[in-house]
């Protein structure tokens, strides 16, 4: 029975697996190209990422292989230290993954805004662009420095020594690319122009076309298939970081494409065990020689489009790279660089996401400042500093916004009333100021200095605390110096709260509301509390 379950899924899912398969390879070399690292590396991760993923991962359509996404970090991380430490930094972020499996840590990632998250894959995008200058223009043998940045104005230097040819033929195929993923999105546009370009780079290394065009042969003269390649161990703790933002972005590109996964396909996917199975994919790759791997939202989606029912369709498709790379990837070294620039041109256009963008200027300027300033800095100083400090600003302008604290104000002495006043309340007199949400550190003082600065007209004061979620010992003493406040004003203050609430409970040990509560100060409900005017 199984024996045929399994039969069956593979023939349900052969022609999904084949099609990803035939993108994933020049998407691989070139992505691979764009994270500093060979073209085989690049084939190696994809092989074994999708193979371990589809075993041990929880969603039925996610595709693991290499990403722009990462390419930023990883093109950083190349210059610095050689392309050697990137299946390092494989392995490391795959343990740091497995960890957050352990511990269950992916549910707190929520918690890094998605505006930050916008600008570093915008900063990303533009470094995946402008990294194509040199094959753009067929440039070679410049000087290489450390930051990114400053390669880009090496580039620029030296672009009046750019080939006119390599350039016209970089912009035609990133035009017929970019038209060919508008009008017909189902057709793998990548394979298309990677199968013409290996056939114009063959005809200009034979000479039968006189042009002087760079191919992946003239830079990687190695490009033979291979499972494994051989891994330099090399540990140092400034390789901890860029690990850690590596998982942190995996983790976050794959439950993204997942949910929008799920979304197409009316199921539900399993969050850990996919978690799980990114992390060893990651160990995989980095083992094989492979780079650091996350899911793949286009080639997911067509996966999903080429009609795959289960995760066995990604199984399928790394045995179909093996196959093909084995049979051909020989031939993509006659592949012309100018034609890989397009390809990731068109890959770090993609990836700008306009819609986000245009709804952040609308409507949350702040978060699209943030935005810009995490892009700015991922492209002119690092692109983990630049996750970093957006991750940072946004903490502290939303700990601003929450310092002000949540509160309800009802009174009849105001001009315009909001609220709609209880008629007692009318007639009695009475100010009622309900605290909601949190009551903490953050913001205690803020409703302390309300009762401070803001002069009160009523005789009466009752502050609600039903609406109160959270409290800690900086919220006790802040009711403390409230009611002496009040009191000292010598207005008649009450309490709402719930009964044997974490509120009452702590509130327990503040003598100054137990005496309140001995005078029968504190109610239950409003309506008792306006009773007892």
């Amino acid at each position: 029975m199984k024996n045929f379950f399994i039969f069956q899924k593979i023939k349900e899912n052969w022609k999904s697996g084949l099609t990803i398969s035939l993108v994933s390879i020049p998407l691989a070399v070139s992505l691979a190209i764009a994270s500093g690292a060979s073209p085989t590396r690049g084939i190696i991760a994809a092989i074994w990422s999708g193979f371990i993923a589809s075993i041990f991962g929880g969603s039925n359509y996610n595709v693991i292989g290499p990403t722009g996404a990462l390419s930023g970090i990883l093109a950083t991380y190349a210059i610095l230290y050689g392309e050697n430490v990137l299946p390092i930094l494989a392995i490391f972020s795959g343990i740091i993954i497995i960890s957050c499996y352990f511990f269950n840590i992916e549910k707190y990632l929520v918690f890094l805004p998605s505006s930050t998250i916008q600008g570093f894959i915008l900063g990303v995008s533009f470094i995946i662009i402008f990294n194509q200058i040199n094959f753009a223009f067929g440039l070679t043998e410049l000087k290489t420095h450390e930051r990114f940045i400053e390669n880009v104005i090496e580039s620029f230097k030296n672009i009046h020594n750019g080939s006119l040819i390599s350039f016209s033929i970089f912009l035609f195929f990133a035009i017929i690319l970019f038209i060919l993923i508008k009008v017909i999105p189902q057709i793998p546009g990548s394979v298309i122009i990677s199968i013409v370009g290996i056939f114009i780079g063959y005809l200009t290394s034979n000479k039968i076309i006189p042009l002087d065009l760079p191919t992946l042969e003239t830079r990687f003269s190695n490009l033979n298939p291979k499972l494994f390649l051989p891994i330099k161990f090399i540990f140092s703790s400034k390789l901890i970081l860029p690990a850690l933002i590596i998982a942190l972005i995996s983790i976050l590109e794959t439950m993204i494409s997942a949910k929008i996964a799920d979304g197409m396909t009316k199921t539900k996917y399993k969050k850990q065990k996919e978690v799980l199975g990114l992390g060893l994919a990651n160990i995989a790759s980095g083992f094989a020689g492979g780079i650091p791997t996350t899911a793949a939202l286009a080639r997911t989606a067509l996966n999903i489009r080429s009609g795959a029912t289960h995760k066995i369709s990604t199984a399928i498709s790394s045995s179909f790279i093996v196959i093909i790379s084995f049979l051909l990837l020989n031939y993509f070294k006659f592949l012309p660089l100018a034609i890989i620039a397009s390809i990731l041109t068109i890959v770090g256009i993609r990836m700008i996401e306009m819609e986000n963008f245009v709804k952040m200027f609308k409507t949350d300027k702040t978060n699209f400042v943030i935005a810009l300033i995490v892009a700015v800095i991922t492209i002119l100083e690092d692109p983990i500093i630049g996750l970093l400090l957006g991750a940072l600003i946004s903490m502290l302008i939303f700990m601003q916004k929450l310092s002000k604290g949540q509160y309800e104000l009802l009174s009849n002495k105001q001009e315009e009333n909001i609220f709609e006043l209880k008629e007692k309340a009318k007639k009695t007199d009475t100010l009622i100021y309900s605290i909601k949400g949190e009551l903490a550190y953050i913001n205690a003082q803020s409703h302390i200095t309300r009762f401070e600065k803001t002069p009160i007209e009523n005789k009466n004061i009752i502050i609600n605390l039903k609406n109160i979620n959270f409290i800690d010992n900086d919220g006790i003493e802040a009711i403390e110096e409230i009611i002496e406040l009040i009191t000292t004003k010598e207005k008649k203050l009450m309490f709402v709260l719930d009964k044997n609430s974490l509120t009452e409970k702590m509130l327990k040990e503040s003598h100054k509301f137990s005496n309140l509560k001995n005078k029968n100060l504190v109610f239950e409900s409003l309506a008792l509390a306006l009773e007892n005017v």
